[in-house]
């Protein structure tokens, strides 16, 4: 079975690799825009989403008639009630950051794997806390662009790292995927990284 994912996302790229997963690349077209207030239904609901999209629209094989497995990801930060995706623009990146600094907030990451059989899914939560920011820390790293194409306006594995106090949980549901969910996911619909085939 063939893995594609539905993603443009660096990271989740990065991730996959990082693991050994042979994969394919089509990033979802599905529509975003979702009337969800609860951050967990949120971000389960637009994997599955993203991955049916691209899995209806590849007719649910590969060019070569191979059947697919379709990886589809989510992530929201949810901080005093609010789901907060990515910033607007560089003013809506302070506003973010500035409410996040110095508090704990909470990273929902949400994993959906389709196949001819169906569609499973599973949710990944991780409490961030954030040392107290200067504004001229929040200005100086969201004029490095970083924050732009993130939830939350920040990368923990980049620079931003600096300022993340602690976290509680899988790591790399902060970053964006968060990888036992995914190979779980994926193994029980036959996808293997290449040295645990």
């Amino acid at each position: 079975m063939k893995l594609i994912l539905a993603s443009g996302s660096q990271r989740r790229r990065e991730l996959l690799t990082m693991c050994g997963y042979d994969y394919g690349i089509v990033v979802s077209r599905a529509d975003e825009a979702i009337d969800e207030t609860d951050p967990a239904l949120y971000v389960t609901a637009l994997a599955e989403r993203k991955a049916r999209e691209v899995f209806n629209r590849l007719g649910g094989m590969d060019e070569d008639g191979e059947p697919i497995a379709v990886l589809g990801s989510d992530t929201v930060v949810f901080s005093e009630g609010s789901i907060i995706g990515k910033p607007k623009d560089e003013a809506d990146a302070v506003r973010i950051l500035s409410a996040l600094s110095g508090k704990t907030h909470t990273v929902y990451t949400g994993v959906a794997v389709v196949t001819e059989a169906g569609c499973e899914t599973e949710l990944g939560v991780t409490e961030v806390t954030f040392e107290k920011l200067s504004e001229e820390e929040i200005e100086k790293y969201v004029e490095s662009g970083e924050p732009m194409d993130k939830a939350g306006a920040y990368g923990i594995q980049g620079p931003f790292g600096m300022f993340v106090k602690e976290i509680k949980g899988n790591y790399f549901t902060v970053i964006g995927l968060p990888l036992p969910s995914a190979y779980r996911l994926l193994k029980n619909a036959g996808v293997l990284p290449r040295d645990f085939r």
